[in-house]
């Protein structure tokens, strides 16, 4: 199968597109024909070494982490699942791969694709919706009545946040660029600030909840100052804390500099009374199962700004780097369905 892989680390370094074998099946995993893979600023971030203090890949390895395809083969043990079954997936850490042709998943990881959506639609979902469950339903359990600021609304994350506080009760409250207003505004976004513009610190008070997203120091301090007292900041930028470390099991001296990294933040959430949270999204099936129930009932619906040619996957790459991605990029297998 062709398969685009990290050769070695770094921020100048392109994915190599290369021949691999078809991957071997475990009994608790199916073999997916992957038909479109959703690109991430977290594939980049990988790709350039950042995560490997606590993710560390052995290259060279397949980059991405999103995909929708067909199931083809089943494990012995596998119970959910068949072959022929359209599925979708933000597959598990150090099980990543999803720039390629195929890619043998846990069943646990996977979910029945929403009969609403494409495969480049599907394909779109699963990273970032996850992301936005974990942080609002799981984490902070938003209610009705309650007051979310959801920065970089037009972004991945943001487009999907929106849709769900909406969801949920919640009154949202984003930041955007000029052309983008119309946009969140459309997603269901009660209060848009114009970054280019205005303040949010001017314009935002007594917040119950901050989804956080900036690499702002300063971005980070004013979003702490704006929540009321028990509220909470759930960041997906970090700096990861040592409950972090705690959670992915990591020995002691990481628990030691992420204790480090984020002294000044947590040092100022306790002057506050309020809670700073660093959110490292999982793989989750039953989760995205869920989810998948929310966009069936067209509750979510996914946002889509580029769609890129499997060959070109690099390129898709660069332009979510770039940051002036409105909701999703996802590349393609132009020979399979979309």
């Amino acid at each position: 199968m062709q398969a685009f892989i990290v050769k070695k680390y770094g921020k100048k370094e392109k994915l190599h597109l290369t021949e691999l074998p078809e991957p071997k099946v475990k009994e608790n995993e199916v073999l997916v024909q992957i038909h479109s893979a959703g690109v991430n600023l977290l594939d980049s971030i990988m790709q350039w070494g950042d995560f490997k203090l606590f993710l560390p890949y052995k290259t060279p390895f397949v980059n991405g982490h999103d995909m929708a395809g067909v199931i083809t083969k089943v494990g012995t043990r596998v119970t959910k699942y068949k072959v022929g079954d359209e599925v979708y997936s933000r597959v598990g850490d150090y099980r990543i791969g999803t720039f390629a042709e195929q890619i043998a998943v846990q069943e646990n990881d996977l979910a029945l694709k929403p009969k609403n959506l494409s495969m480049v639609e599907a394909a779109s979902i699963p990273l970032v919706a996850l992301t936005v469950w974990q942080a609002l339903v799981e984490k902070a359990k938003l209610r009705k009545g309650q007051k979310v600021f959801i920065q970089a609304g037009s972004g991945g994350v943001g487009t999907i946040a929106i849709q769900l506080a909406k969801h949920l009760g919640a009154t949202v409250a984003t930041t955007t660029s000029t052309t983008n207003v119309e946009l969140v505004r459309a997603l269901g976004a009660d209060i848009i600030i114009d970054y280019k513009k205005e303040d949010f610190a001017d314009k935002l008070k007594d917040y119950d909840l901050v989804l956080h997203s900036s690499r702002d120091k300063k971005v980070l301090e004013k979003s702490l100052r704006l929540l009321k007292p028990g509220g909470m900041l759930i960041s997906l930028t970090g700096p990861p804390t040592p409950e972090f470390a705690v959670e992915l099991d990591l020995p002691w001296y990481l628990k030691l500099v992420m204790n480090l990294m984020s002294s000044n933040a947590r040092r100022l959430a306790n002057k506050l009374n309020v809670t700073f949270y660093f959110l490292f999204m999982r793989a989750s099936g039953k989760q995205l199962s869920e989810i998948t129930k929310l966009i069936e009932d067209g509750v979510i619906k996914p946002v889509i700004d580029k769609v890129f040619p499997f060959e070109q996957t690099n390129e898709a790459l660069t332009y979510v780097e770039s940051g002036r991605v409105k909701g999703k990029v996802v590349i393609n297998f132009k020979e399979r369905d979309m």
